[in-house]
């Protein structure tokens, strides 16, 4: 398929620049996560482990549940797939971005930190994505994901339940920060951000709908809103 037209993005530098306010963000709630994997029992170094290797907040919340009720490997399995199967439109989607030269191996790499907001900021950027810039913009989420649930593990019992419930939403302070900059500068993003509301709302509040999981809930919204703004608002090619 036919690469982004544009300048290839390619700074380490600028990568690691865009890529710390998003690892501030990340170090915040995952001492939330940290605190409740050692109040649930696990030893600090397996919650430590559980962000090194995940990185995905509402998969690891959900996942950590499934290990207090002894649940099975499949009942772990299917949680993370209902959960973090929106990863997988995501990966499709940057994958349009990556500039030719990308090597398979890399993108292999680069899947694992395909997170909510290092794509966003990938994949709202001008142009398309190099290996070295996503390399530079996936590092500090990664050490603030893990940092962070280390400090909570760490610090558990020192503070009080008012600031770790306080942390627990600064990841949706987040989502907005980058949302609402681009909803207001293109009309199309905001109303496809509209409809996804209008459908997130109805999901939860309609009978029979508010039964399906909050997963497939995002799933939902997501392919019905995109699938619109694409049918509705599309991008013109760039002339050759």
């Amino acid at each position: 398929m036919e690469q982004t037209q544009g300048v290839c993005r390619n700074s380490l530098t600028a990568g690691l620049r865009d890529g710390v306010p998003i690892g501030l963000g990340y170090f915040s709630v995952s001492i939330t996560f940290g605190m409740m994997a050692v109040a649930s029992g696990l030893p600090v170094w397996a919650a430590v482990a559980i962000s090194m290797t995940n990185v995905t907040s509402a998969g690891q919340f959900a996942g950590l549940g499934v290990i207090v009720a002894n649940g099975s490997l499949f009942e772990m399995a299917l949680t993370q797939l209902v959960i973090n199967a929106r990863y997988a439109l995501m990966s499709l989607s940057l994958s349009q971005k990556l500039d030719r030269r990308v090597t398979p191996a890399d993108r292999f790499l680069m899947s694992f930190m395909i997170t909510d907001e290092v794509y966003a900021v990938a994949a709202g950027g001008e142009g398309s994505v190099g290996r070295r810039y996503f390399y530079g913009l996936m590092l500090a989420p990664y050490l603030g994901w893990a940092l962070g649930t280390l400090t909570g593990a760490v610090a558990s019992s020192l503070l009080p339940a008012m600031v770790q419930s306080a942390l627990g939403i600064a990841i949706y302070g987040m989502f907005i920060a980058i949302v609402v900059p681009v909803a207001k500068k293109v009309r199309p993003v905001l109303k496809v951000v509209a409809l996804s509301v209008v459908l997130s709302c109805a999901v939860h509040y309609l009978p029979v709908l508010n039964q399906i999981s909050s997963g497939f809930t995002i799933i939902l919204c997501t392919v019905v809103a995109a699938a619109a703004g694409a049918v509705l608002f599309p991008v013109k090619e760039a002339s050759e």
